[in-house]
């Protein structure tokens, strides 16, 4: 790691952070440019989406779910996959249920996870936010090991990006997701991060 830099600066080399596993996505793209049209204009990053994945839904274990994101995928391996056939996307992170972290995206770029979406008067949720798949099934429970690394994770985000809200699949695309569903403990994630009310879903403060 390098000396003299700030604590935040250590965890990330660019936009990959250091405690992950990197397996780069062929499915990413440019961000937008913040506020104006300089070719140097910053991207602002300011949401934190969380979702759920396992292939084949309620099977944990295995590599289908990195293969998805790297385009693998052998579709013939299981019936279900044949339902999602061709699909390409990708998320920033993946948490497994041991607690693993694997990174698919640079964060500085564009990933593919929300699709179409809008949150706090913003469409196109992928233009701004960092997508963090944790590994289980939607409205099912998850592993402490998943919310000790995703509270690290989210912590380490907010110091190389502006964070101020993060979000479920179910809260930017209402009606066409679900995830991660309400066995997801939004309270015990904000209790982790000692963040405010105003950063998280209403549901965290019911």
């Amino acid at each position: 790691m390098t000396e003299g830099l700030p604590d935040g600066n250590r965890l990330w080399d660019g936009g990959w952070y250091r405690h992950a596993r990197r397996l780069d996505s062929p499915n990413f793209g440019p961000r937008p440019p913040a506020g104006d049209a300089r070719d140097d204009a910053v991207p602002v990053i300011d949401l934190i989406v969380v979702h759920s994945i396992s292939l084949p839904p309620g099977e944990y274990g295995g590599d289908a779910v990195q293969r998805l994101f790297t385009n693998t995928l052998d579709w013939n391996a299981h019936p279900y996959f044949k339902s999602i056939e061709g699909l390409q996307v990708s998320s920033h992170f993946y948490v497994r249920r041991d607690g693993a972290l694997w990174q698919f995206v640079s964060c500085d770029d564009r990933a593919w996870h929300a699709g179409v979406s809008h949150y706090c008067g913003r469409d196109n949720c992928n233009d701004f936010s960092v997508g963090i798949e944790l590994e289980g099934l939607e409205g099912d429970s998850f592993e402490a090991a998943q919310y000790e690394t995703l509270s690290s994770l989210c912590a380490a985000l907010a110091q190389r990006y502006p964070v101020r809200q993060i979000a479920g699949h179910e809260h930017i695309a209402p009606g066409r997701k679900a995830d991660p569903g309400p066995g997801f403990e939004w309270p015990r994630l904000q209790s982790s991060l000692g963040w405010p009310d105003r950063y998280f879903p209403e549901v965290s403060a019911s």
